[in-house]
């Protein structure tokens, strides 16, 4: 089945399950019922009643009975206030102030919702004439399509969920009930969907972050703002090392900016017009300054560059910061480290002359493509462009230029990639890197991005060989993005089993009885020595000992909960012929005392 053929399913399944809903409950009122990803919704106002999961097998067996009788869907066009009448007769009040509104102003309403679900709209502002209708047995629907032309043709869905969603999104609207279904081709892909959900639910990084001690949330820290155990900030602290290195093989030098700054920097940069209403004001007891925590770093770093003179010779000036920046994200957007308030940026910024834009993008491909390969997953990129409309800065001419030369390298370094409209960021095209996981989901992870436009805003420059002055371009990196989300991408693609290197606790040993205590010490003697090189340089084994006086199933079992990617089991009969046991999640082995280090550094 096509992806035209597949959403015109989808779209068609919405409306059989709000035929379905209307059946079950006649005094039902609809909003919008668009397609999504992987199925379908629709927004329903049933008054005090409550859509509960016990409802949704009633609700599938109307839909089964609906697309049991064979109904064609037929479309028609209605005058605009004829649609009116039919909304108010119907007593769909919802339908009717999108119909209003569609009068008043086609392209206005259209910002709020799925083109789905509007009439035949006119260019510019104009107020919509007549609009289209799809009528399925004794269900009509304010929609434009598509849909397949009979019930029969609807594949394998399931409902889902059910959660409350504010009409057009607005929270002064009524609160309505948004009923979410997936839908496939056949009942064998539909099946496989939902065995990948009972995976993701297995591997889902908030479950795994508490089941193996990674981070925390408080209520009175805040919404959004993860602290990190132990555990969990060695593995932050270790991934973001690894990126500082492989950076740093490429010139990169570390900086550093403090958390808040003046509200001028911001307007300078073109951030306050963009993003003011999503940063976190402080006001300063001292003087009248606005200030604001940061919630990006790039323009600090050209401050940084712009503190003295820069000659062409200079060039590139390359600067990385790890650092932790602020955005007031809505709290409805708030999951896990997916989405936070506080978000740690592996952030890189690049300045140099046009003629080392080719080479220093080609690093940084070369740096995130060993960094994800490290990790064992999958990547293509999306190149990330401009659209038509007017909330980007710069000239047209610099954005084509841009957008020429980040294709042009994708396709030198032969990466598998696809062109994406309206994607970019406010001041340049994006390479944005999409990582696939073990469960065949695809990520957003790590992006270059170019930039034209800042360093004319800050009005930076370096002395050319001829002596004059011209303006440095500007490239944006980060390997791994914002550290939370990444590390709930590789707990969900690991499952929690991190490779050894990442590991929060690399080994643990675990002791039969207290008459090797004596030999533990010689073990941990060994592990204190060794020092780990790849990939990771100079990095010290992280391990621990476990001599309660427990059963070894049970410290095993412990142990394996946690994920310890290696354990070594010592017992009197090991002391005798000093050797370890050897217990990883593959295999079980003996090794002699003498080979241990040798062992380790080929984790």
């Amino acid at each position: 089945m096509s992806e035209e053929q597949l959403y015109a399913m989808r779209h068609s399944l919405a409306h059989v399950m709000a035929a379905s809903v209307k059946r079950l409950w006649p005094e039902a009122k609809f909003g919008v019922g668009p397609v999504v990803e992987d199925g379908f919704y629709y927004d329903i106002d049933l008054g005090s009643v409550k859509i509960s999961e016990q409802d949704f097998n009633k609700i599938e067996a109307m839909m089964r009975r609906i697309i049991a009788e064979d109904q064609d869907f037929v479309r028609e066009k209605r005058p605009i206030d004829d649609a009116i009448v039919w909304a108010k007769e119907s007593q769909q009040p919802y339908k009717e102030e999108l119909l209003n509104d569609l009068k008043r102003s086609g392209t206005t309403v259209a910002k709020d919702l799925d083109a789905a679900e509007m009439g035949t709209i006119a260019d510019g502002d104009a107020a919509v004439k007549e609009v289209t209708f799809y009528t399925n047995g004794d269900f009509t629907d304010l929609c434009r399509g598509p849909h397949v032309a009979n019930t029969q043709e609807i594949g394998a869905f399931k409902l889902m969920r059910v959660a409350g969603a504010y009409w057009r999104g607005n929270e002064k609207n009524p609160q309505m009930q948004r009923l979410y279904g997936i839908a496939f081709a056949t009942q064998a892909e539909l099946d496989e969907y939902l065995e990948r959900l009972e995976l993701a639910k297995q591997r889902d990084h908030r479950k795994l972050g508490k089941e193996l001690d990674l981070y925390t949330m408080s209520p009175l820290v805040g919404i959004g703002l993860p602290m990190f155990t132990p555990r969990g900030t060695v593995l932050r602290d270790i991934v973001a090392q690894y990126s500082n290195q492989l950076r740093q093989k490429y010139g990169f030098q570390k900086v550093w900016t403090p958390h808040i700054t003046k509200k001028d920097l911001y307007e300078k940069s073109g951030h306050w017009a963009k993003f003011g209403d999503e940063l976190f004001l402080v006001k300063s007891q001292e003087t009248s300054d606005q200030m604001a925590l940061k919630p990006m770093n790039c323009p600090h770093h050209t401050q940084i560059f712009a503190s003295k003179p820069r000659s062409y010779r200079d060039m590139p000036v390359r600067f990385l910061e790890t650092t932790t920046d602020y955005r007031d994200e809505k709290t409805g957007e708030l999951g896990g480290l997916s989405r936070v308030r506080s978000l740690t940026q592996d952030d890189s910024h690049v300045f140099c002359r046009p003629d080392q834009i080719e080479q220093e993008i080609n690093n940084l491909l070369a740096a995130a493509r060993e960094l994800y390969g490290q990790i064992n997953m999958k990547l293509r990129v999306r190149l990330s462009y401009r659209d038509e409309s007017d909330g980007y800065l710069g000239e047209r001419a610099l954005w084509n230029s841009a957008q020429a030369q980040l294709k042009a390298a994708v396709v030198a370094n032969g990466l598998d990639y696809f062109e994406q409209d309206g994607e970019a960021a406010f001041y340049g095209p994006k390479i944005d890197f999409m990582a696939t996981d073990a469960i065949g989901r695809e990520h957003q992870v790590a992006t270059v991005q170019l930039d034209f436009v800042q360093p004319e805003r800050f009005e930076l420059e370096y002395a050319t060989d001829d002596g004059k002055f011209t303006t440095p371009v500007m490239i944006h990196c980060a390997l791994l993005g914002s550290i939370e989300r990444f590390l709930s991408v590789f707990i969900e693609h690991t499952g929690g089993w991190f490779p050894f290197w990442a590991a929060p606790e690399q080994i643990r040993i675990l002791t039969i009885n207290e008459t090797v205590t004596d030999y533990v010490d010689e073990i941990t003697t060994i592990l204190r020595e060794i020092v780990l090189m790849a990939p990771i340089k100079y990095n010290e084994v992280r391990f621990t000992v476990d001599t309660r006086n427990e059963s070894l199933g049970k410290k095993i079992r412990e142990a394996t909960a946690m994920k310890v990617p290696v354990q070594l089991i010592v017992g009197p009969k090991d002391k005798s012929a000093r050797q370890v046991s050897v217990r990883t999640r593959d295999s079980e082995q003996k090794i002699a005392l003498d080979e241990l280090k040798t062992y380790i550094k080929k984790l």
